[in-house]
């Protein structure tokens, strides 16, 4: 692999500052919108799209369009991470959040199954492929567009803006939702008080829009451009020069995914079908730890400044490995208390390997093919591991009817990045 020839010029506090919220904002907007449709997925679009008499096949329908969101990011990775070295990253991220904002406003306008039949279930899945594809062009650029208004030598922690992203968009869709949910009735939740959460993405896009048009182009581009550096095929350049670190990239990334779907996503569906503990209980427990994220993500993105970031990430996925070992034993009994340490720790650990992995990712390709590798490494690592981990969980659960198969799952997701982690290069 090619190394950075270039160091990225100081930036002047106040570009540096709309860079990060631009980042910040932009993936968090879009992560609302994924969010509230993972939230929806798990607990009732089963029965509002895909009825049947079996609760399981229902789930398992409803998880099976979460996942077209994932396998729809390759498409996004490849379009947008091209664009972005060709054209920039402020043009591309632009449209990245007004194809994800529209999808997700046109699915709180749906029909359902019992007025439209099977045609409310394609509609859906469109969408939320639509969804998957602007989310798949985002994530390269976003950490870009942070990192490089910003110094190197802090590059751990300027990159950790889009990685707030998840969290803070996963903690306010769970709020609206649990909102609304309290203030409704279940039917009238059932019925249309859950669209409102998908139609605010409209205002959500709007100001996501305003910071993003008001941003200049990163420093690091228009010296590339300024230069004649862009490249004329980088996706092409990617496969051929630097397979090394996309596979370490793709690697490292697959188990923080299962994790976040396993804490976030498939332990609502837990809970309620294995234990005493309520879906509202749930939900406090995923909002608690997310706002906990909110500021450990970017103190994990900084101490990967001052330490080797191979070495937290190594740390923190045996770490992964083992803590549901240690979660499933510990609500088993139904205790609310326990539910909200266990989602907390778990939440930690998954802040110890996101927050540095945005710089850690960007830092195996050189500069010139950042938005490129960046994209596609996010892409492929989520249509390995985030997009069927759901699905894989809920068929475990019910073939075997134990949760060691599904700790055994993330254990073995776990390795798969460990080998990415010895895999990849340490940029100091």
């Amino acid at each position: 692999m090619t190394p950075d020839v270039t160091t990225t010029p100081a930036a002047d506090r106040r570009s540096l500052r709309r860079a990060f919220a631009a980042s910040l904002s932009g993936t968090a907007l879009e992560w609302y919108d994924f969010a509230a449709y993972s939230v929806a997925s798990a607990t009732i679009f089963g029965h509002l799209f895909f009825p049947s008499g079996d609760p399981l096949a229902g789930t398992m329908a409803a998880f099976s369009t979460y996942a077209v969101g994932y396998l729809a990011r390759p498409l996004g990775g490849f379009v947008f991470g091209r664009l972005g070295d060709r054209l920039g990253r402020k043009r591309v991220l632009v449209v990245t959040l007004v194809l994800t904002g529209v999808s997700t406003f046109l699915i709180g306008l749906l029909p359902t199954y019992a007025a439209v039949g099977g045609f409310a279930a394609i509609l859906l899945v469109a969408l939320r492929f639509a969804q998957g594809v602007g989310i798949g062009g985002e994530w390269g650029g976003a950490v870009l567009l942070s990192s490089e208004f910003g110094d190197p030598a802090k590059r751990g922690f300027w990159a950790s803006a889009a990685q707030i992203g998840p969290p803070a968009g996963n903690l306010l869709a769970n709020g609206v939702l649990a909102l609304l949910a309290a203030l409704l009735t279940d039917a009238q939740f059932t019925s249309w008080g859950w669209r409102v959460a998908f139609l605010l993405s409209g205002a959500l896009v709007g100001f996501g829009l305003w910071i993003r048009l008001k941003l200049e182009e990163t420093p690091v581009f228009r010296r590339l451009a300024e230069l004649g550096e862009r490249p004329s095929a980088p996706i092409s350049e990617v496969f051929r020069d630097e397979r090394r670190a996309l596979a370490a990239a793709v690697l490292v990334r697959v188990c923080p995914d299962v994790l976040y779907a396993l804490f976030t996503v498939f332990v609502l569906t837990y809970i309620t079908s294995h234990t005493t503990l309520s879906r509202g209980q749930g939900l406090a427990a995923v909002m608690i730890g997310s706002a906990l994220q909110l500021v450990l993500i970017p103190a994990f993105g900084a101490l990967s400044d001052r330490v080797s970031r191979r070495g937290l990430t190594l740390v923190a996925v045996i770490a992964a490995g083992i803590w549901p070992f240690v979660f499933f034993p510990m609500v088993g009994d139904g205790s609310f208390a326990a539910l909200i340490i266990g989602v907390l720790l778990a939440l930690v650990i998954h802040s110890a390997l996101y927050g540095p992995q945005a710089a850690l990712v960007t830092e195996q390709f050189s500069e010139r093919l950042r938005y490129t590798g960046s994209s596609l490494a996010y892409t492929l690592a989520g249509v390995i591991g985030g997009a069927p981990a759901p699905l894989l969980f809920t068929a475990l659960l019910a073939g075997y009817d134990t949760w060691v198969a599904v700790a055994g799952y993330l254990a073995v997701t776990a390795v798969v990045s460990l080998v990415g982690v010895l895999m990849a290069r340490d940029a100091k």
